[in-house]
């Protein structure tokens, strides 16, 4: 293998934009490899905080490794980011710990065997992605963390981010 082949190899995943979300510190990064391209401060997760052990209606924002599954307009928020949760190893998770029965685990593997989006009603919720404020409150987005489960950021930064994110952009949530 030629010197050049090599470089191409090493510095191929180094060009995947993916996101990095910090519960604690309040923000969003946009990296490329271990690189930090772009920081969101002032972002708001779920009014219960977040954890591995989420469940429908508890309002916590879920921590772990998601996909970007669809990007589309919201009235209410104005963009929505939406990303795959439930899933496999939340899914795992939860049935591990007695929180879906086995008929829930079948309906949650049946697509997530198949590549396709979980279902999104599901005792250990749904819907879950990145959106705006819409005509929400900026100063009541920067003071709490409002959301049912999402990640929100202001208006101004979602169109920044929708420049970085595509379908399949990994979001790591921590």
């Amino acid at each position: 293998m030629s010197p050049f082949h090599e470089v191409r190899a090493a510095s191929a995943p180094t060009s995947v934009v993916w996101l990095s979300v910090d519960t604690d510190q309040l923000s969003l990064t946009v990296m490329r490899g271990d690189t930090e391209l772009q920081l969101f401060e002032n972002i708001a997760i779920g009014s219960g905080g977040s954890t591995l052990r989420r469940q429908m209606g508890d309002q916590t924002t879920p921590l772990g490794d998601f996909i970007i599954t669809e990007i589309r307009h919201s009235e209410r928020f104005e963009l929505f980011m939406a990303f795959d949760y439930p899933n496999l190893d939340h899914t795992e998770r939860a049935f591990q710990d007695k929180r879906i029965d086995a008929q829930e685990y079948r309906a949650l593997r049946y697509d997530l065997d198949r590549g396709n989006p979980p279902p999104q009603e599901t005792s250990l919720g749904g819907y879950l992605g990145i959106h705006g404020i819409g005509d929400g409150d900026k100063e009541i987005h920067e003071s709490i963390n409002w959301t049912d489960g999402c990640i929100a950021i202001n208006n101004e930064q979602l169109m920044e981010l929708a420049d970085w994110v595509k379908i399949g952009t990994r979001v790591n949530v921590h």
